[in-house]
């Protein structure tokens, strides 16, 4: 058997070599780990407004994060840090160029098909465009069942065809005469980005992917980018009242 001097000289020396071991440093208090996101670089055209919609960040969280007092001061160039996401998204297309307040160009009757434009989808409209509550909705809300044919209203070029937060699986796609036209919530996108697409070619099918109660398209129109009432362009329901259920004339 050991000794006692033995085994308290066995102890210290564990002892000394525990305390040379290295320590992790504990961090500053107040410090946090840095947050994921990216990087967006101001383009001509984009405020914080479009940025945060494109994105799926409050405006006030965006300020927040880049130390941004006055929200309407930000200028082209200029690096957004947006927390929370892990890929840049083209928010020229993506969103409207102006607040929805902006005055509507109804001019553009003058330059759709003499047939005019198709409905992409039968159902009923649930939600119109205009003010909802504090904020805007730039589109119409048609509910319809899930898996339901959603097609082009005119032909045109898909401009964008992937999934965006709040959004779900979203289509837009550009047209002559300025006019885009958008469809988020499909269950699936079945057009690609760059492809083009004809007069009622089916394009997706209804979902409720992104943050919705229910199946249903949400439906925008825009002229020069800029989002209009999708009702002044498309033919009129016939019979009854948009919000009634039937399947659109045209």
């Amino acid at each position: 058997m050991k000794s006692q001097i033995e085994i308290i000289g066995l102890v210290l020396g564990v002892l000394l070599v525990a305390g040379c071991a290295p320590r992790t440093a504990a961090p500053p208090r107040g410090v946090t780990k840095n947050i994921d996101g990216v990087h967006h670089i101001v383009r001509p055209g984009e405020n914080l407004y479009r940025i945060g919609k494109a994105y799926d960040v409050p405006v006030a969280e965006l300020a927040r994060a880049n130390g941004i007092s006055d929200v309407a001061q930000i200028r082209v160039g200029q690096r957004i840090f947006v927390p929370g996401v892990t890929r840049l998204l083209p928010v020229e297309i993506i969103t409207s160029a102006e607040l929805p307040a902006a005055k509507q160009d109804f001019a553009v009757a003058r330059e759709l098909p003499a047939d005019g434009l198709l409905w992409p989808v039968s159902g009923m409209i649930n939600s119109r465009f205009g003010a909802r509550g504090v904020s805007f909705h730039d589109g119409i809300d048609i509910a319809a069942p899930e898996g339901t044919l959603v097609l082009a209203i005119e032909i045109g070029v898909v401009a964008y065809s992937d999934q965006l937060r709040g959004y779900g699986n979203i289509v837009i796609i550009r047209h002559a005469g300025a006019l885009m036209s958008v469809y988020a919530h499909n269950q699936i996108n079945l057009v690609r980005e760059g492809q083009q697409v004809e007069r009622g070619a089916i394009i997706a099918r209804v979902g409720s992917t992104g943050r919705v109660t229910g199946p249903h398209l949400h439906f925008e129109i825009r002229k020069n980018n800029i989002a209009q009432d999708p009702l002044r362009y498309l033919p009129q329901l016939c019979c009854a009242p948009a919000s009634d259920t039937l399947t659109p004339s045209g």
